[in-house]
């Protein structure tokens, strides 16, 4: 349901026992734009873009935690109509996304996968493209700190609600009946024969396995090429 909005009141916490530096109410007298002591968003917020040179502008809502967007985000044109639909996860886009004309036809479904800040790597299933239910691989990538393309993207006609066209991605790679399209930057990791090893004195030792030496080999030095990449600009 999304938040009707009127900007009644900007409140510092100054001489009230509530825990915000800064907040709104709404007509129903909810606090929104919540802004911690730490100068963090926090909880329920509207945010408003206004047209600017040509782009249309956008009113969006959801939840910031910890200064990051997580859970359901919704946008809508400053008319009112849904122009998306958006899941966050560590402030990155993870999961179903889906975008709409600014006249509501269903535009695209995109899908997306968050990236663990507290992980170096990680290793993804890669299925069969005709048989979506088999695993055929798995893949090890670096975690650049940001999402990926990862699942099947649906481009629709947003007119007629037929699918155009499907593309299915793997960590940002696109999948054919033939492999990944482009994947000299991830390879194949056995994971089933990767082990720790021990010293001595029974403690673990990380090793990296030989796939990840591999891959910071071949790519220590890359420059990096901008693309759109699941985060918020937050």
């Amino acid at each position: 349901m999304r938040f009707i909005l009127v900007l009644l009141l900007l409140i510092s916490v100054t001489g009230y026992s509530q825990p915000w530096k800064s907040y709104i109410l709404s007509v129903k007298g909810d606090t929104l734009n919540r802004v911690d002591m730490k100068g963090r968003k926090q909880g329920p917020w509207v945010i408003k873009v206004e047209s600017l040179r040509g782009e249309r502008g956008y009113e969006e809502e959801g939840y910031f935690e910890n200064d990051q967007k997580t859970g359901e985000w919704k946008r809508f044109s400053l008319e009112g109509v849904k122009i998306a639909e958006e899941n966050y996860t560590w402030g990155k886009l993870n999961g179903r996304q889906r975008y709409y004309t600014y006249n509501g036809g269903l535009l695209r479904e995109e899908s997306w996968r968050a990236m663990d800040p507290a992980n170096a790597y990680d290793t993804v299933s890669v299925y069969d493209v005709n048989d979506p239910t088999r695993e055929v691989d798995r893949v090890i990538v670096k975690n650049e700190g940001f999402a990926m393309k990862h699942g099947k993207w649906t481009y629709y006609d947003p007119r007629e609600g037929r699918i155009e066209e499907t593309e299915n991605y793997v960590m940002n790679k696109l999948q054919t009946a033939d492999g990944l399209y482009g994947d000299d930057d991830i390879k194949p990791l056995k994971v089933s024969t990767y082990q720790p090893r021990t010293d001595s004195l029974g403690n673990k030792v990380v090793t990296k396995p030989k796939e990840i030496l591999e891959y910071e080999k071949k790519n220590s030095g890359k420059k990096k090429v901008k693309v759109r990449d699941g985060s918020t600009g937050n």
